[in-house]
């Protein structure tokens, strides 16, 4: 087998770090794992067992690779990781999406991606320039979610809008900005959340593309964190009339 690298954006495989994001990759991606690498001193914490039995009936190649698990995380307690292939789905058209333009950090992203799985939205898409969705750092924090979802990324915002021309968007904004309250009540078929940069947030010019959306809170703060306020708002809409 190969030798494998510390993680770089242009190489075209990636790893999920630890037991459970592994087993993610196992269960939901198996015809993209390449193979398993354990720690030696992994026997007996929870679900070593069951990584060893779903790589064993993949046909996945299982290693015990101490010194290649800590090169790779950075870490010496890292304990498993699968190597995996990237991957890109196309969005369902018929689906909620939720869109992350320029999204900056690996820790958000991660989060909003596990986030938006547990609340039932499966289809996520970035627009450049944005974080490595396939950084190790981005996976972990995803806590393996990234598996199940349906996500691509776009070089710009009009082309998913090109693909994509019959939705409803809902950029969340100060701009022209309706309350989150508000919004879900006109909720259509076919939506799409839009999040803008940890920073910038959103061009001004998203207000025109759909209804801008606001999170109201006190005047204590000045912004909610990225993944805080997309979890609020993918909350709302999929739990309306829910």
């Amino acid at each position: 087998m190969p030798s494998l690298s510390v993680y770089k954006s242009e190489l075209d495989y990636s790893y999920a770090p630890g037991i459970f994001p592994s087993m993610e990759c196992m269960l939901h991606r198996p015809e993209k794992t390449r193979r398993v690498l354990i720690h030696s001193s992994a026997a007996g914490r929870e679900g070593t067992d069951r990584l060893r039995a779903l790589a064993d009936k993949a046909g996945v190649r299982v290693e015990e690779a101490d010194r290649v698990l800590a090169r790779i995380s950075g870490k010496d307690n890292c304990y498993a990781a699968a190597v995996f292939e990237k991957f890109e789905d196309m969005p369902d058209p018929e689906k909620p999406h939720v869109v992350l333009h320029n999204p900056g950090d690996s820790g958000n992203v991660g989060t909003i991606l596990r986030t938006a799985l547990g609340l039932g939205i499966e289809d996520v898409a970035l627009i450049r320039p944005c974080v490595d969705l396939f950084d190790p750092k981005t996976v972990r924090a995803s806590m393996g979610s990234l598996f199940q979802l349906r996500v691509k990324v776009y070089d710009r915002f009009e082309d998913y809008r090109e693909a994509f021309p019959d939705r409803t968007m809902f950029p969340f904004m100060l701009d022209a900005s309706v309350p989150l309250q508000e919004a879900v009540k006109t909720r259509p078929e076919k939506w799409t959340l839009v999040f803008g940069n940890e920073g910038k947030g959103l061009p001004k010019e998203f207000a025109t593309y759909g209804q801008a959306v606001r999170i109201e809170s006190n005047e204590k703060v000045d912004s909610l964190n990225l993944g805080i306020a997309a979890g609020i708002g993918i909350y709302q809409f999929m739990m309306h009339d829910a």
